[in-house]
C-alpha cells in the first residue's frame, strides 16, 4: 500500500504540468481590450440578427447557461442542418493555441467569423452583417466608441474583434486553481487521487497548460483506434486543414476545464457519460484498462476542473430599423 504524497510535494509537481488561471482578462493579439468593446461584443455575441435567419446567435451553439456549448451531439444550424461536429464550450477559449477540433481558426476574432458564414450554421455574409448592424444607429454608436478614430468602425473585422474581446472575459476559476494556487482544502482525497493518477498515467501528455489541454494536436487512436461509432471514418480532422497523410484522424486535444458540465464528448459527440469518454481515452491512447475506482478517480478530479461561471446578464440590443435586412430562413 502506497503512501498519498503531501499536498505541497503533488502541487510542485502539478504545476509542471499545469497553471492557474490568471486573475485578470488576458491580452490578445492585436486587439486591445476595453470595457467599450467587452460590450460591443457582448451584444453581439447573443443577436440573432447576426444569422442569416435571425434565429441564431453565437449563445445559440455556445450556451453561457449550459457550460458553454449546446450539449447536443452536433449542433443545429441554419434551417434546421445539422453540424458536423460536436460544439466546444467557449468558457476559457481564450486560452486555446487554436480554435476549433481541426485548429483552423489560429485565435478568437478568426474563429468568429467561421460560424457567421458556415451555411450549416449561421449562413451569413460579412456584407449582410455590416448592413444589418450599420442600420441600427445604436451600434453604430457602439462601433465608434469601441473603435475611436476609425473612419468606418463598423466593418466585419471589428464584430468578430468585439466577440473576441467579450470571450476573453468568460474566464472560470475552479477548485483546482484554488489548490494549485496553495488552498490544500481545494481538492478532496478521492480528487487528489485523481490528479496523480491523471499524471502518472500519462493523460497530463496532451492534457496540460492553463487551459488543460487545446494547445497541441494528437491522433485519436494513439495505441488503438476507436470504431467507427466514436470516431466516424468521414471526418479525418486535421488533415482537412493541412491535406498531410500524418494529420488523418488528428484533432486539437480537447480543454478540459468544465468538462463535467459539457457532455456530451469527443469531436462526434458519441460518448454522454464522462467516465465512459475517460475509460475510452486511456485504452485508445494510452494502452491502459483502467479499473472502475481508477476511471472513478480521475472523474473526481475533473469535476475540480468545474469552474465559477461570469456574470452573464443578458443584454438590451438596438431595434431594427426600416433598413434592417430581412431574416432569410432559406437553405442555398
Amino acid at each position: 500500500m502506497t503512501t498519498a504524497a503531501p499536498a505541497n510535494e503533488l502541487r510542485t509537481e502539478a504545476l509542471d504540468y499545469f497553471k492557474p488561471l490568471p486573475s485578470t482578462v488576458p491580452a490578445v493579439s492585436d486587439n486591445p481590450i476595453t470595457p467599450e468593446k467587452i460590450d460591443l461584443g457582448k451584444a453581439l455575441f447573443f443577436d440573432p440578427r447576426m444569422s442569416a435567419s435571425g434565429v441564431f446567435s453565437c449563445n445559440s451553439c455556445h450556451n453561457l447557461a449550459t457550460g458553454g456549448d449546446d450539449n447536443l451531439e452536433t449542433s443545429i444550424g441554419h434551417g434546421w442542418q445539422k453540424g458536423p461536429r460536436n460544439a466546444p464550450t467557449v468558457l476559457n477559449s481564450v486560452f486555446n493555441h487554436a480554435q476549433f477540433w481541426d485548429g483552423r481558426a489560429a485565435d478568437l476574432k478568426t474563429q468568429a467569423k467561421g460560424p457567421v458564414q458556415a451555411g450549416v450554421e449561421m449562413a451569413n455574409t460579412p456584407a449582410n452583417v455590416v448592413a444589418t448592424l450599420s442600420s441600427m444607429p445604436q451600434y453604430v454608436e457602439w462601433f465608434e466608441a469601441s473603435f475611436p478614430g476609425e473612419d468606418d468602425p463598423v466593418t466585419f473585422d471589428n464584430f468578430a474583434k468585439a466577440i473576441e474581446a467579450y470571450e476573453a472575459t468568460l474566464i472560470t476559476p475552479a477548485p483546482f486553481d484554488a489548490w494549485l494556487n496553495g488552498d490544500d482544502g481545494a481538492l478532496s482525497e478521492k480528487q487528489t487521487a485523481g490528479l496523480r493518477l491523471f499524471m502518472d498515467s500519462g493523460c497530463a501528455a496532451c492534457h496540460s497548460g492553463v487551459n488543460i489541454g487545446g494547445h497541441d494536436y494528437y491522433p485519436f487512436g494513439l495505441v488503438e483506434k476507436p470504431g467507427a461509432e466514436i470516431l466516424p471514418e468521414g471526418d479525418k480532422g486535421r488533415f482537412a486543414v493541412t491535406e498531410t497523410v500524418d494529420d488523418e484522424y488528428v484533432f486539437r486535444a480537447a480543454p478540459l476545464r468544465n468538462i463535467a458540465v459539457t457532455a456530451p464528448y469527443f469531436h462526434s459527440g458519441k460518448v454522454w457519460d464522462l467516465g465512459t469518454a475517460v475509460a475510452i481515452m486511456a485504452e485508445s491512447q494510452l494502452g491502459a484498462d483502467l479499473s472502475d475506482k481508477e476511471v472513478g478517480e480521475i472523474v473526481a478530479f475533473l469535476e475540480s476542473l468545474t469552474g465559477t461561471m461570469p456574470a452573464a446578464t443578458l443584454p438590451v440590443l438596438p431595434a431594427e430599423t426600416g433598413s434592417t435586412p430581412r431574416p432569410s430562413g432559406e437553405v442555398q
